[in-house]
């Protein structure tokens, strides 16, 4: 089981070994297990697979935790190409900034589970047709949705 909360501009996400991701919206820094990923490359900690890659001078991560792909998009203005999309792979759960620009760069993604953040989340929902009320967490079971995204709203605290 992993379980995902925003609290004030950090994202958490803990798994059941409670290995902690951790993600400031903010700075677009990444942790894992309180180590600082800055660079390209691939990680592991506790079992938790990290792959970064530089893309248009941004980093993006594609998690691998308890079987589940984790893919965090932190810019609205990326120009898919085949090299980054294949790097996304298929993906489980989509943490995406929010905005209008990033509902048109979702629509290109097939992820299970999406999860906007920052101010623009209820932007892209809306854009998307989503309107569902937002959570102070959400858990994450072993089965995922097999035929549909689920979306999930996450309240700033």
């Amino acid at each position: 089981m992993l379980e995902i909360k925003n609290k004030a501009g950090i994202i958490t996400i803990v798994d059941d070994n409670k290995t902690e991701i951790t993600f400031e919206t903010e700075s677009n820094n990444v942790y894992l297990g309180g180590f600082d990923v800055t660079y390209p490359g691939e990680y592991e900690k506790s079992g938790i697979l990290l792959e970064v890659k530089e893309y248009a001078e941004k980093l993006f991560f594609h998690f691998l935790v308890d079987g589940k792909h984790i893919v965090i998009i932190n810019t609205d203005t990326l120009d898919l190409k085949e090299e980054i999309l294949s790097f996304f792979g298929d993906v489980d759960i989509l943490l995406i900034t929010g905005s209008k620009e990033s509902a048109k760069l979702f629509e290109n993604i097939e992820a299970k589970i999406v999860i906007p953040y920052a101010e623009g989340k209820d932007i892209f929902l809306n854009t998307l047709g989503q309107h569902i009320e937002e959570v102070s967490s959400y858990k994450i079971k072993a089965e995922l949705p097999y035929d549909n995204t689920e979306f999930v709203n996450l309240e700033i605290k």
